[in-house]
C-alpha cells in the first residue's frame, strides 16, 4: 500500500517534457526564473517599439498599452527619414562597425596565433598586457586620445573612431582567440609544415578550427561599437560624421522633445543588432561558452 502511494505521488509531482526528460520541481523553478529574466530583458525593448507607433499623448497616457486606431501613427518614422540625416548616420555606423570588426579579427587572430605558437619568454608578459587592457576602461584616456587625434589631423573623421574602437576591442579579442588557438591540434599544424606550407599558410589552415571564436569576437566587437555615444560625441560630432547613436540626439531638444521620432530612431537603430544575433546566435553562444571554458 505504501509503495503504491509513493508511485502515485511521484507521478503527480513530475511530468515528462517533449524531449523525454522529467519535469522536476527544480527544473520548473529554473525555467520559470529564465522566462522571468527574458521578459525583464526584452520588456523595455518591446515598450520602445510599441510606443514608436503612437502619438505623443498616447505615449504618456498609456505607455504599456497597444496602439489603437486612434493612437497608431507612423509619423515618427517619417520624421526620422525626412527631418534628420538618419540614412547618413546609419551609413557612418555601418562603416565604422564593419571596418572595426575586420581590423579587430585580423589583428587579434594574428596576435593570438603568435602568442600560442612562439614559445618566447616574453609571451606571458604580452598576454598579461592584454588582460590589463580588458580591465582598464578606455574612456579614462579620452583626453590623451583626443590630443593624439588632433596631432594626427584625424579629429572629426570616421578614421578616428575606427582606430579607437579597434584598440578598445583587441584585448578581449586576443584573450578569447588565444584560448581557441590552444585547442588546434598540433598534428594539423605539423602536417601542414611537413607538406611545405609556410607559417602564414599554416595559420590559414588552422583558422577554420577556431570559427566559433571568430563569431564570438565579431559579436562582442559590434555591440559596444554600434551602441557607443561617448567617442562619436568627442571625436566625430559633425553632422556628416555622426553615427546612429549620436544622430538620435537631434530629436531631443531643450524645449521640445519629439518622442515618436526618438523612439522610432531607437527602434531602427537596434535592428542590425537583432539581425546579427538571429543569424549568429548559435555560433556566438557556442564560441563564447567554449572560449570561457578553455
Amino acid at each position: 500500500m505504501t509503495l503504491t502511494l509513493s508511485n502515485e505521488t511521484a507521478t503527480r509531482s513530475t511530468a515528462k517534457s517533449g524531449d523525454g526528460r522529467t519535469w522536476s520541481a527544480d527544473r520548473i523553478v529554473v525555467h520559470a526564473l529564465l522566462i522571468f529574466f527574458v521578459l525583464l530583458a526584452i520588456g523595455p525593448i518591446l515598450i520602445v517599439v510599441l510606443n514608436s507607433f503612437k502619438l505623443t499623448p498616447a505615449i504618456f497616457g498609456g505607455p504599456f498599452d497597444l496602439p489603437t486606431t486612434k493612437s497608431f501613427s507612423v509619423e515618427g518614422y517619417l520624421r526620422v527619414f525626412t527631418r534628420g540625416n538618419f540614412l547618413l548616420n546609419y551609413q557612418n555606423s555601418l562603416i565604422v562597425t564593419v571596418v572595426t570588426i575586420v581590423l579587430t579579427i585580423v589583428t587579434a587572430t594574428l596576435a593570438a596565433y603568435g602568442l600560442v605558437e612562439y614559445k618566447l619568454s616574453i609571451a606571458p608578459v604580452l598576454g598579461g598586457f592584454f588582460i590589463v587592457g580588458i580591465m582598464l576602461p578606455i574612456r579614462l584616456g579620452t583626453v590623451p586620445i583626443l590630443q593624439i587625434m588632433i596631432a594626427w589631423n584625424l579629429v572629426d573623421t570616421l578614421s578616428a573612431l575606427i582606430l579607437v574602437y579597434t584598440a578598445m576591442s583587441i584585448p578581449i579579442a586576443v584573450t578569447l582567440m588565444v584560448a581557441y588557438f590552444r585547442t588546434v591540434p598540433t598534428e594539423l599544424k605539423e602536417a601542414a609544415r611537413i607538406d611545405g606550407a609556410g607559417e602564414f599558410r599554416t595559420f590559414l589552415i588552422a583558422l577554420p578550427v577556431v570559427k566559433p571564436g571568430l563569431a564570438a569576437v565579431a559579436t562582442l566587437t559590434m555591440l559596444p561599437v554600434w551602441n557607443d555615444l561617448w567617442f562619436p560625441l568627442v571625436l566625430a560630432p559633425s553632422k556628416s560624421n555622426q553615427t546612429v547613436t549620436l544622430g538620435v540626439q537631434q530629436f531631443v531638444g531643450q524645449f521640445l522633445n519629439d518622442y515618436p521620432a526618438l523612439l522610432a530612431a531607437l527602434t531602427l537603430g537596434v535592428v542590425p543588432l537583432v539581425v546579427l544575433y538571429i543569424i549568429f546566435s548559435r555560433q556566438f553562444i557556442k564560441g563564447l561558452s567554449q572560449g570561457v571554458g578553455k
